[in-house]
């Protein structure tokens, strides 16, 4: 239950297609009858949710509510980051966008079930991880994906979005017609060697799911202070069709050729310039290495 502390509720209006806008007010209304003092912020433009989180911290606010998809909890903690760390920061998320992964590591499936947590609001310290690359640094809380999986993330993007998981799944076909397995040496928390074999894809999770409900981590944790590491390597095409739809149950790790290890940080030796998933959205960057911050940041997650 809420404290009275003001709550500073940042909406992404065009989450979901537009949906969010016309989805949030009775959200937003149920939590002012339970007693919530809301300050509610609209964003305007792409990165703007990033803006008025940080501005929102410096002014002093300390709990937020984040309302659209996972790009938008993606721009608030990006917002919040590094500076919120050791401040008694929480954050709570509204999905009315087109995904909601994170969540559904708490068992939180849908925004009924989102709304209900953030009535309860009890926090839970959850791990981000620092992103750095040629050009500087961000957070996340969901996963990064290199390779097929970032390429499929792009056509999702500018074709399939609408469809939601399904439209992931048609990107994945359309894919495979150009599989490349690139590489990308990756060094493991200090290791006296960097992994430099073909790969299909690299992911590197922080929570179970992507896309909404595919587990492409089953192992994975947000709140054990590691990244799971998910390795596709010399996968042929007609064995990856197969084993793809398989990331609905998290059976994809099975395949003889995907491996899942841990790390707390990663480092790439021969950064490049590609294409990258980043909590559901795509960047080209030239990562450099990734890190765990262990609790960063508390979620409210009933």
């Amino acid at each position: 239950m809420t404290d009275g502390r003001r709550t500073y509720v940042i909406v992404n209006g065009a989450a979901g297609g537009g949906r969010c806008a016309g989805r949030c007010e009775p959200a937003l209304a149920t939590l002012r009858q339970d007693g919530f003092d809301l300050e509610v912020a609209h964003t305007e433009r792409a990165g703007h949710a990033t803006e008025l989180a940080r501005a929102a911290f410096a002014a002093g606010h300390r709990r937020f509510i984040s309302v659209g998809g996972d790009g938008t909890t993606f721009e608030v903690i990006n917002g919040l980051m590094p500076e919120a760390v050791g401040q008694g920061v929480e954050l709570g998320l509204l999905p009315l966008g087109t995904g909601n992964s994170f969540l559904r590591d708490f068992g939180i499936l849908d925004s009924e079930s989102a709304l209900g947590a953030l009535r309860e609001w009890v926090p839970r310290p959850v791990d981000v991880v620092r992103a750095t690359h040629r050009d500087g640094v961000f957070h996340y809380i969901n996963l990064i994906g290199l390779g097929f999986t970032a390429r499929a993330g792009d056509l999702t993007n500018r074709r399939f979005k609408a469809l939601g998981p399904a439209g992931y799944v048609a990107a994945v076909l359309i894919s495979v017609a150009g599989l490349e397995k690139p590489v990308d040496p990756v060094q493991i928390d200090g290791a006296d060697y960097a992994d430099a074999r073909p790969a299909v894809f690299l992911v590197f999770s922080n929570s179970k799911f992507t896309g909404g409900a595919m587990m492409m981590a089953p192992g994975a944790d947000p709140t054990d202070g590691y990244l799971d590491v998910i390795r596709a390597g010399d996968i042929g095409r007609a064995s990856l069709v197969k084993t793809f739809p398989k990331i609905f149950q998290g059976r994809h790790v099975d395949h003889p050729r995907v491996e899942a290890t841990r790390a707390k940080r990663v480092e790439f030796r021969s950064p490049r310039e590609q294409p990258v998933m980043v909590d559901g959205e795509i960047m080209h960057l030239a990562l450099e290495s990734l890190e765990v911050v262990p609790g960063a940041l508390s979620v409210a997650v009933g």
